[in-house]
């Protein structure tokens, strides 16, 4: 059994099979683009994602970090170019939509495996983690207050995940909202995160149902 996924945004066939060499123990997905890369994680949600500036189609890889973090948030990015100037790569470094690590080309190769795997032991859900332990260390007078509702929130998560993945069918909104007795767009909003995460498909909860707060999945209620 090959270890975690990895997406590999990059449309060079011979830097993909030095790829394929370095990186036998994991499970590779490709993109040469970045449209194609969207499609394929809604599809199937990678650990890591390794993105080349220069993509196929004449398309940018930086152009799509901002759709990446916004599908899957906490999945850490690794930008590989031998392009970018400094400017490119502290910006590309920055900001709430950012890529986790920057590597330049020609790609040393022991440096991309230890980046990986720092990555995996380091990003995702740790970084929620360490997000409640900054909030304990703040001293804030309402820290309190908000890691026992980020603790609840995760907890009522946890369960939501639980019942989606046993059900057959899309979530009920309503029954959903009932049982755990919080709003509807409680609800949705934690379905979103959950997606965001990787945790579920997108089909789960289409975009468009954002803007129909009335709308519920599976409305045959019990």
């Amino acid at each position: 059994m090959k270890g975690p996924v990895i997406l590999l945004m990059e449309d060079d066939d011979f830097q993909y099979e030095v790829y394929e060499e370095a990186l036998q123990d994991y499970q590779l997905l490709r993109a040469r683009t970045g449209s194609q890369a969207i499609e394929l994680i809604k599809k199937q949600t990678p650990a890591v994602i390794i993105l080349d500036h220069i993509l196929d189609n004449g398309e940018m890889g930086l152009d799509f970090l901002p759709e990446l973090k916004e599908l899957l948030p906490h999945v850490p990015i690794i930008v590989v170019s031998g392009v970018l100037e400094t400017t490119q790569k502290l910006q590309a470094l920055q900001g709430p939509r950012r890529a986790h690590y920057c590597i330049s080309k020609p790609v040393d190769i022991n440096e991309l495996k230890t980046t990986i795997q720092t990555a995996i032991t380091e990003c995702g859900e740790e970084e929620i983690i360490r997000q409640f332990e900054s909030i304990e260390r703040s001293k804030r007078i309402d820290a309190d207050a908000l890691i026992s509702r980020s603790a609840d929130r995760l907890s009522r998560q946890t369960k939501i995940l639980n019942i989606v993945k046993s059900s057959k069918g899309r979530p009920n909104i309503s029954a959903l909202a009932r049982q755990f007795k919080v709003a509807r767009k409680t609800i949705a909003r934690d379905l979103q995160e959950l997606i965001r995460r990787g945790q579920l498909p997108p089909q789960v909860f289409p975009p468009w149902e954002e803007s129909q707060p009335n709308a519920s999945c599976n409305d045959n209620e019990d």
